[in-house]
């Protein structure tokens, strides 16, 4: 979630003004176990990345003000560039060159925020307009992800960690004896093979959930998610609607066909499902504004979800999920704005 709107300077539950800078602190705790439960499955990479990745968003946004010719270190200080710096780098490999990683927060930062206006103005989540944007430039320097499979044993060091980011290694030399599938790109390569998926998940890559590791990875965002839901940081309908609505489509197609569907367990707990809930969809500012909006654009984005899973090009989709959803925003708001007194 980056929330980046002056609307959610108040809270409607609150007395008090609660600052955009409070909202990104509780924000960043909430991420906390799950970037913890991150580097101890996929290794120091993700800390290495989440750095990297804050740094250049930092300078990034300086920069720009600079030329615009605005205050630097309020903006700085805010946090909403640390936030959108640190999603960005939860959804990249931990391997990936240190020039991407630039690159896709660079590109969050000044194109996809700070062109349409800066804070609070952006109708593109910024982390994930970043991210669809390497992965469409860079497919090969986004595929390699930490082969948690338990067939290689092979811990890397942070220095190890660092000289991958930095060398560049290129394809097909130490990347390949390292890296593994991910356990969505896995179950999409196999049932393409027409392997059923009682037989894929008999892979060490699963676990009782969903991907080993992974599984364990999204109960620490759900915690964290549930957190910032007691804490009245963001509101239930998004969230809840998300998970609910793949929960619902994966189980039906699951009910029709268990050799070809995977269950709706494997959906929740696998790949970034409940980071997006919790943290990416609930951005206010690219987000329906409107009560009845926020359920459609949720609903939206968990059956884009499950359907580019399922049938399209990429094992996640949640990252277009999210910028085809933000694209419908104001039609969604338009036609679902409460009537107010005197319009009927």
């Amino acid at each position: 979630m980056t929330i980046s709107t002056e609307k959610s300077i108040a809270s409607p539950h609150t007395h008090s003004v609660i600052t955009v800078e409070a909202i990104m602190r509780q924000v960043l705790f909430a991420l906390i176990p799950g970037i913890i439960l991150s580097t101890i499955y996929f290794g120091a990479g993700v800390l290495v990345q989440c750095i990297l990745a804050v740094v250049f968003a930092l300078l990034s946004e300086a920069l720009v003000l600079k030329l615009r010719q605005e205050e630097i270190a309020p903006a700085l200080k805010n946090g909403t560039a640390i936030i959108t710096a640190i999603l960005f780098a939860l959804t990249i490999s931990p391997y990936t060159t240190w020039w991407v990683n630039l690159t896709g927060v660079a590109f969050a930062i000044v194109i996809a925020k700070h062109l349409f206006g800066g804070l609070g103005k952006n109708p593109f989540n910024p982390a994930m307009a970043g991210y669809v944007f390497v992965l469409l430039c860079f497919p090969v320097k986004m595929a390699y992800w930490p082969d948690l499979s338990g067939l290689n044993e092979q811990e890397l060091t942070l220095w190890q960690n660092i000289n991958i980011i930095f060398s560049g290694l290129p394809v097909g030399q130490e990347l390949d004896a390292l890296s593994g599938a991910t356990p969505l790109s896995n179950m999409k390569v196999e049932l393409g093979l027409m392997t059923m998926v009682s037989e894929i998940e008999m892979n060490p890559l699963y676990g009782g959930l969903g991907g080993k590791g992974w599984e364990w990875i999204a109960v620490a965002y759900l915690a964290g998610g549930i957190w910032l839901l007691i804490n009245k940081v963001i509101r239930w309908q998004i969230p809840v609607t998300v998970i609910a609505t793949i929960f619902v489509v994966s189980l039906l197609f699951n009910f029709i066909d268990t050799d070809m569907y995977p269950s709706a367990l494997f959906h929740l707990f696998s790949g970034g499902t409940m980071l997006c809930a919790f943290f990416i969809a609930t951005d206010p500012a690219s987000s329906s504004t409107t009560p009845k909006g926020k359920i459609i654009y949720a609903m939206g984005i968990g059956l884009l979800i499950y359907i580019i899973r399922t049938w399209g090009g990429y094992p996640d989709g949640i990252a277009f999920s999210i910028l085809i959803m933000n694209a419908l925003v104001p039609l969604i708001d338009y036609y679902t704005k409460p009537e107010t007194l005197g319009e009927k």
